[in-house]
């Protein structure tokens, strides 16, 4: 439901796999009023609920009777048949997610991808304010990216750009093909080498002990199997961030999800994508997010801000 917009607070949420986050924003962009509650995985109708509950609870704590509201979603909505694609919380899939929201909140709605989001919060206040290109990335439970040229989203006729946690890994080695089975179907995505999931996969593969992926980030130093399951994932996200330059050319890359709190991602990759970078200038911007586990949110309040 599109419905005009009067108010000048917008409420954000962020509809994680295992988390829904809320905030609301005052007309200064300041937060006052924030939320979070664990997902109901697998139950589309508590996961309804459960948003307009939570938008609900904001708006009655600041007293406010209405607000804008703005929802970061994994996958998108398909202009084709107005329903949740690709999303890897797949009982969200196929699913009217916009028009029964509209129904629940009735307050002037808007839904996108949240790595747009996470890439919007980013341009507009974030580590890449200033940017007129910006690449965002999340690296987490799954890889995805949003792109804001001189402040707006940008998007395709199918909502899909920047969508490249499932494209192929660019330059495959011998022993990477056909590569892992993706929840999409398809063999080889992106996500499945530089998502936390590939990185704990790949050390259990190896020894037979699955462990969290900051775990086996910490243990690289002293731990040779680590060492090489590190190794080869900045090695592989390297190639995939070289081949988004060599088609978006942003001026901007901003890492976000968990994995963005690694520090040695920041050292690493600029030198490692250089050689692949089709250009004289070599040189990449990759940034850390100003607003961490926060920035998702922040970028679905905006939306109103960002986008036609």
């Amino acid at each position: 439901m599109n419905l005009p917009s009067t108010s000048a607070h917008r409420i954000g949420i962020d509809l994680g796999g295992t988390k829904i986050a809320g905030i609301l924003l005052d007309p200064q962009g300041r937060s006052i009023g924030e939320a979070r509650v664990n997902t109901p995985r697998g139950d589309y109708e508590a996961t309804l609920n459960a948003i307009a509950e939570m938008v609900a609870a904001l708006m009655a704590r600041a007293g406010v009777d209405e607000a804008t509201v703005g929802i970061g979603i994994p996958g998108s909505i398909s202009p084709k048949t107005g329903r949740v694609q690709n999303g890897n919380s797949t009982w969200l899939n196929g699913r009217p997610l916009s028009e029964d929201l509209a129904r629940r909140l009735r307050q002037p709605l808007r839904l996108e991808n949240d790595a747009n989001c996470f890439a919007l919060s980013e341009a507009a206040d974030g580590a890449a304010a200033g940017a007129r290109s910006v690449f965002g990335v999340i690296l987490g439970t799954g890889c995805g990216g949003g792109f804001v040229a001189d402040g707006r989203l940008l998007n395709g006729p199918r909502r899909i750009f920047a969508e490249w946690g499932h494209m192929p890994l660019p330059w495959p080695k011998k022993e990477e093909v056909p590569g892992p089975v993706c929840w999409c179907g398809r063999h080889g995505c992106m996500e499945t080498w530089v998502s936390g999931p590939a990185i704990e996969g790949q050390y259990a593969e190896a020894t037979g002990q699955r462990l969290t992926a900051t775990l086996v980030a910490t243990r690289a130093a002293s731990d040779s199997v680590a060492g090489v399951v590190m190794e080869d994932h900045a090695d592989r996200l390297a190639r995939g961030l070289a081949a988004i330059v060599n088609i978006l050319d942003p001026e901007v890359i901003v890492l976000g999800g968990g994995l963005s709190k690694m520090d040695h991602l920041y050292a690493e990759l600029p030198g490692r994508m250089a050689p692949l970078i089709f250009s004289v200038d070599t040189s990449v911007d990759i940034r850390r997010p100003a607003h961490g586990p926060e920035s998702g949110v922040r970028g679905a309040a905006r939306l109103w801000d960002a986008t036609g």
